[in-house]
């Protein structure tokens, strides 16, 4: 949004800004932020950084080392539209006043360092993303984790089970909530509010709409940009979407798997390499008009895609979403238009007029990640996959979860936990440190603190336990 501090604080006093608010993202990928009155956002201030204590940020630094600075990046520049006070937020980069450098485990740094790493190879300049983001809007949520109460419970006015409660009877059924005209599809005012707010932020918007599950599952999609903008942009997203649904007395989960015997919430990801304006990833004679580079680029993510599922689902509620049977792809294979395959090739239109829309989705990531690792994890798997010229395994055009056992024992899967994830990562993870993109210490970080989290999951007693065993 600016060139220069000058030009911000020019801004700040023309437009009566009263507060400068700084984001940046923690390891597991909340957003995290502190506010300064407008007076105090001097051009020493954008230039200089701000201090703040990076050990008490989850996956920072330890207590003996907590001074860290944030710098403003005033080209990510916007007006919050939600705020009471006129505030203007700016995302920042992490950086270690001691080392004198960018903090090696700021995610923003990760996504920055995997795009110049990007230009250092020489295979390209740029790498687009569009990711499509799903979520649930529910009417309200509340959960229990006492050793002698443990439950959740969910209301939401779209609820199939809501039928019984009275209302107009127009709820949708699992797996029936694609597409549906209101006033079955109760959202459609929100969704539309959530866009204005979400493009008030600076963030594109293609369309919205309802998603496959009862009970509200919503997605709304952004327009490709950059890797380290698209996670930026993602950042955005939920904020806005959470600030909107907050205002209107709904509230919003991402989480992969909210909901039992229905679709869980995905982040196919839309990606492709370009070079001097030229998209890479076409050939008109090629599989689905992929061209070899592009073939490359996709056996990388399906090689590494068991260490790459550590970072691009990484949390134990992911793996509740990655069954066959809910649209959320499991294995490893490439297929044209096949929803069941974990990268499909959209053929939506075709021919050389449309070579700059060619691209590859990878549909294993959701929404529970830090997306600057997530892209980065997945950019760096697809470069892996160039320089060493992997081919994919034939791509199979067929519903993949219809196989015979036969059939699908030839086919590489994801991990089925978190836990099996993180053994992966830890074998095949040098593709991640090429270029000092990722480091160890972030990747050793990242494991321990899921490792901790597994163990949040494993050492507790669910619910359908005592359904299961209680009787014994």
């Amino acid at each position: 949004m600016f060139r220069d501090a000058k030009e911000a604080v020019k801004f700040i006093k023309e437009k009566g800004i009263a507060f400068v608010d700084l984001r940046f993202s923690d390891l597991p990928g909340r957003w995290q932020h502190f506010s300064v009155p407008a007076h105090e956002a001097d051009e020493a201030f954008f230039t200089q950084g701000a201090g703040f204590d990076g050990s008490s940020i989850t996956g920072f630094q330890a207590i003996n080392e907590s001074d860290m600075l944030l710098l403003p990046d005033l080209s990510t520049a916007f007006v919050d539209p939600f705020a009471e006070h006129p505030t203007l937020v700016v995302i920042a980069d992490v950086f270690d006043p001691v080392e004198r450098k960018f903090y090696d485990k700021d995610p923003r740094g990760v996504a920055k360092r995997a795009e110049a790493y990007l230009k250092e190879t020489g295979i390209a300049d740029t790498s687009y993303w569009g990711p499509e983001i799903e979520f649930f809007i529910f009417d309200e949520v509340g959960f229990s984790i006492e050793p002698h109460n443990s439950g959740f419970w969910i209301d939401s006015v779209e609820g199939h089970w809501h039928s019984y409660e009275g209302g107009d009877g127009l709820w949708i059924r699992p797996k029936e909530g694609y597409f549906p005209a209101p006033p079955v599809d109760k959202y459609q005012d929100l969704r539309s509010a959530m866009v204005k707010n979400l493009e008030a932020t600076g963030v594109r918007v293609e369309l919205h709409h309802h998603e496959v599950a009862t009970a509200g599952q919503a997605e709304i999609d952004i327009r490709f940009d950059t890797l380290t903008r698209t996670g930026d942009n993602v950042f955005k997203y939920k904020y806005a979407i959470r600030q909107t649904a907050a205002a209107a007395g709904k509230t919003v989960t991402f989480m992969p798997k909210p909901l039992f015997g229905d679709n869980g919430s995905g982040m196919h990801t839309h990606q492709s390499l370009w070079k001097g304006g030229e998209p890479l990833f076409y050939d008109e004679e090629g599989y689905a008009e992929l061209s070899k580079l592009a073939m490359h680029y996709a056996a990388g993510l399906l090689a590494h895609g068991p260490a790459l599922a550590a970072i691009t689902n990484p949390t134990v509620n992911s793996y509740r979403r990655l069954v066959p049977g809910y649209e959320a792809p499991v294995n490893l294979i490439i297929s044209r238009r096949n929803r069941s395959a974990i990268i499909r090739i959209p053929m939506y239109f075709s021919g050389p007029e449309y070579r700059k829309s060619k691209r590859i989705e990878y549909r294993a990531p959701d929404p529970s990640g830090n997306p600057y690792l997530t892209f980065a994890a997945m950019l760096m798997a697809g470069l892996d996959g160039i320089r060493r010229e992997l081919e994919p395994p034939k791509p199979v055009d067929k519903n993949l979860y219809d196989l015979s056992p036969r059939e699908a024992r030839r086919i590489k899967t994801l991990p089925k936990s978190l836990d099996e994830a993180l053994v992966a990562l830890e074998k095949d993870h040098d593709f991640l440190l090429a270029g000092g993109v990722f480091t160890e210490s972030i990747l050793e970080e990242w494991i321990e603190l899921k490792r901790a989290e597994i163990d949040q999951v494993r050492l507790r007693t669910t619910p359908v336990e005592y359904y299961m065993y209680y009787d014994l």
